[in-house]
């Protein structure tokens, strides 16, 4: 047999073969492709995709709700404390008044009735008499200076603390009887007490000198 007859008879075949090896190529591609694009679709999806991926998502995602652990849980509320707030005195019970007298500068006469344990400035401010106490009543000025009119009832005091003698030496017109009003509690032993303001005060305060 001629070449040419082995050649003619021979390339058929070959054609066939290799078409068929070629569809058996690109079916094999396509197959990878797709088993490639299927995860990458599903892990980071596109446009409309993701959308739709994502809602899927949240609609299956399980939902977290906080409720009260117990049942008798009630809402928090606020509250405050009571006010305090300087030359506040409280009215004294029937039959257990103290009695204090207060003389300005003009020589006008105040008596009090008060309770055991208020002190001179808080009396004197509650009840608008001049007494300043520009300290707030921390012993730290002279402004509630007081002279106490009878010395028997200075005598029954409690003797000033080094603090308040400090603050007396820059009293205006200090006197053997001086006190300071914030520092005069009312006790039994001093119901009936007269004090006179003095005629003017020095408002210095013990920071002035540090």
């Amino acid at each position: 047999m001629s070449t040419q007859r082995i050649f003619a008879s021979v390339l058929p075949r070959l054609r066939v073969a290799s078409s068929k090896n070629a569809t058996t190529s690109l079916t094999q591609q396509a197959q990878q492709l797709r088993c490639y694009s299927r995860p990458t679709a599903t892990l980071r999806p596109s446009g409309p995709a993701r959308s739709s991926v994502l809602s899927s998502a949240a609609a299956s995602a399980p939902r977290r709700v906080c409720v009260p652990t117990t049942s008798s849980a009630q809402p928090r509320t606020l509250s405050t404390s009571a006010s305090l707030f300087h030359g506040h005195v409280d009215t004294p019970k029937p039959g257990e008044e103290l009695w204090v007298t207060f003389i300005d500068k003009e020589g006008v006469e105040t008596k009090i009735a008060v309770c055991k344990g208020d002190n001179l400035l808080d009396i004197a401010q509650a009840h608008d008499l001049e007494m300043e106490g520009a300290c707030g009543g921390s012993c730290a000025c002279s402004t509630c200076h007081v002279i106490v009119e009878d010395p028997d009832y200075y005598d029954k005091m409690p003797e000033p603390d080094d603090d308040e003698n400090d603050m007396l030496d820059l009293a205006f017109g200090l006197t053997e009887t001086s006190r300071l009003g914030c520092q005069v509690i009312m006790t039994p032993e001093l119901d009936g007490l007269r004090v006179k303001l003095p005629s003017m005060t020095r408002n210095l305060q013990s920071s002035d000198f540090n």
